[in-house]
């Protein structure tokens, strides 16, 4: 039986990928079918941390241009991030799925404080971890708690999911057909290029600490398993160096 290439992953989930297309705000159909995506590649013996986003919920960019105190406006932010997470675990429960949510702002009742120990132990015992609240701190997004709590576990690879994107471009594929997709690309010509692949000072910390990230298109079923197992989905983002076209 072919092994998983990586053994502990952390999957990065926007807001728009517990949103989904149909309009609603939390989307039952997505959530299915992310816990359906999710189980399968735990069936292969994979310990998998989740960090949800919260931009379904609250938008913290427009409420700070109509003249919202930043910090309060993160805070909002990462209280989405916990709804979004219980969404998340009420999912994979229903899918058979042993589940611990942990938060990074203590909210007893709901969930567990974030404790790094804590947070390892439950992964060595199978159950998969969704971390909330971001990094518990204002101005950092949840991009930057991805790459915190996946050098914090010990995680091999980050997995960026986008909604229909299937890697990183040279330019927006949705606006510019003639777009490229890179096969990998090194850390720094990301930030150089600006390219969507996290935040700067999360990418940043990701080279710093030589995190490799796979950029995928969340939408594609089986996909990943598929970079789980091994197979090159997407766009790879590490230290390699030279960007590959495809």
């Amino acid at each position: 039986m072919q092994q998983p290439k990586y053994r502990r992953i952390l999957i990065k989930l926007s807001g728009e990928q517990i949103k989904g297309t149909d309009g609603e705000v939390v989307s039952y159909d997505m959530l299915d079918f992310l816990a359906q995506e999710i189980g399968r590649v735990h069936r292969h013996g994979v310990e998998i941390a989740i960090v949800v986003g919260g931009g379904n919920i609250w938008r913290g960019h427009r409420a700070i241009e109509r003249g919202m105190d930043a910090a309060q406006s993160h805070y909002m932010g990462m209280l989405a991030t916990i709804i979004n997470a219980l969404a998340m675990q009420d999912a994979l429960e229903r899918h058979g799925l042993d589940t611990r949510a942990m938060t990074a702002i203590k909210m007893d009742e709901v969930a567990e404080p974030y404790i790094r120990r804590r947070a390892t132990h439950h992964l060595e015992k199978g159950r998969v971890i969704i971390l909330a609240a971001g990094t518990g701190n204002p101005y950092f997004t949840t991009d930057s708690a991805a790459a915190l709590r996946a050098a914090e576990i010990h995680a091999e690879v980050i997995l960026m999911a986008k909604n229909g994107v299937d890697g990183v471009y040279d330019d927006d594929p949705r606006r510019n057909p003639a777009a490229t997709r890179f096969d990998h690309i090194h850390y720094l010509e990301a930030i150089n290029r600006g390219l969507t692949v996290m935040d700067s000072t999360a990418l940043t910390f990701c080279m710093d600490n030589n995190l490799p990230i796979i950029v995928f298109n969340a939408l594609e079923p089986g996909t990943i398993e598929r970079i789980v197992m091994g197979e090159h989905v997407g766009t790879l983002v590490s230290n390699q160096r030279g960007g590959a076209r495809c």
